[in-house]
């Protein structure tokens, strides 16, 4: 083992080093002026994520879960309606689902492990009709990138369904040349601190036309319609104001952090394909790279996972258990054989924008070593 190599998996406290004067600054205004949550500094927050995206409005939120589950109560989906989406993603998309008392419904994945266009016509029954039940579908910009949107956006304007994109994991994407959060019904995005656009603790977006975000800004806050007025059954989840001058400080340099890490990703592609299966960029997306995550030849990911540990490479897997096979949603489960192939050999390699060359190169070197010995 190497002892004085250590690559964590992520490392965010350069975000802040490079922006400690202006988040310092913001923060302690914050603190002054005691103001914690609402106000002016949420609405220009707010303003600020529409300028970026180019949505019509936005409405900020305590979590990303959060944005799903307002956004899914915002276009009327509740008991007894079904949301088409997949099983690949973090548990938060399926959870939302079920929160809002709808069935899941799920398809299997593509290339790019995103909602595969070309299955969706067969779970729905027959390729005449869908089920009735069926009234919206949530697809995930899993790792980065988005699906084929208009193929899905399609689908569901000949069977009138609402279409969500889950985009906590691709804030500054695009799909053919638009940014993520302005090309469906609603999008939402999460600020974890991990993700693209990170807080220092738990926040989220969603972005829609205007209407349909006044109703989510109803749910957030309590169903109220007024200080006084409660309109619907609603939650507690507005955003901090803390977190919300950390990601508007963090926005600014966004792009300049994206670029930098697409660098890294596409190195290791150049190096890495052959040995692996390395990420797919789609013809019509700008990738963020989240993360990087490589296939890897059958029933070798755990010895690789093993032998990087081993040389003091931190890596993660996004994800290992598919959703619909967990114990919470296996009453919604069928058989997704290439979400499970998937899940069972996938690696989530370091990526962040400020990982050293000398340590992209010692990364590479140790996964070429465990396939060529």
């Amino acid at each position: 083992m190497n002892q004085n190599i250590k690559i964590p998996f992520v490392d965010l406290y350069p975000q802040y080093e490079e922006l400690k004067s202006e988040i310092d600054t913001a923060i302690q205004d914050i603190i002054y002026r005691t103001d914690f949550i609402t106000g002016p500094t949420v609405e220009r927050f707010e303003k600020s994520i529409c300028d970026y995206t180019g949505a019509e409005a936005c409405a900020s939120i305590g979590s990303g879960t959060n944005a799903l589950v307002c956004a899914l109560k915002a276009l009327g989906i509740g008991p007894g309606d079904h949301v088409m989406t997949v099983g690949h993603t973090f548990v938060s998309t399926t959870e939302a689902i079920v929160n809002v008392g709808a069935t899941p419904l799920f398809v299997d994945i593509d290339k790019f492990y995103h909602l595969d266009t070309e299955e969706m016509r067969k779970v729905t029954g027959s390729k005449e009709f869908v089920l009735p039940e069926l009234k919206a579908i949530l697809f995930v910009d899993l790792y980065g990138q988005t699906p084929d949107i208009d193929k899905i956006k399609t689908f569901a304007k000949e069977y009138n369904l609402k279409v969500i994109e889950d985009a906590a994991q691709s804030f500054g994407a695009e799909y053919k040349g638009k940014k993520v959060g302005s090309l469906v019904d609603l999008t939402c995005f999460s600020f974890n601190p991990v993700k693209n656009l990170g807080a220092m603790g738990d926040a989220g977006a969603v972005t829609g036309k205007k209407e349909l975000i006044d109703k989510v800004r109803m749910y957030r806050n309590h169903g109220r319609r007024t200080q006084f007025e409660y309109d619907v059954v609603g939650y507690n989840s507005r955003i901090d104001n803390l977190q919300a001058v950390v990601i508007e400080s963090k926005l600014k340099k966004l792009n300049e952090w994206t670029e930098k890490k697409r660098k890294i990703c596409h190195r290791y592609t150049a190096e890495l394909k052959g040995i692996v299966k390395c990420p797919e960029e789609a013809p019509w997306s700008y990738h963020t790279y989240y993360v990087y995550v490589i296939e890897t030849p059958e029933r070798t990911r755990n010895a690789l996972q093993k032998h990087l540990k081993a040389k003091g490479i931190q890596t993660n897997i996004h994800y290992r258990s598919p959703t619909h096979t967990t114990k919470a949603f296996e009453q919604y489960g069928t058989k997704l054989p290439r979400t499970e192939y998937v899940c069972d050999n996938i690696l989530s390699l370091p990526c962040y924008f400020t990982l050293p060359k000398h340590h992209q190169d010692y990364i590479i070197k140790a996964i070429k070593e465990f396939y060529n010995s």
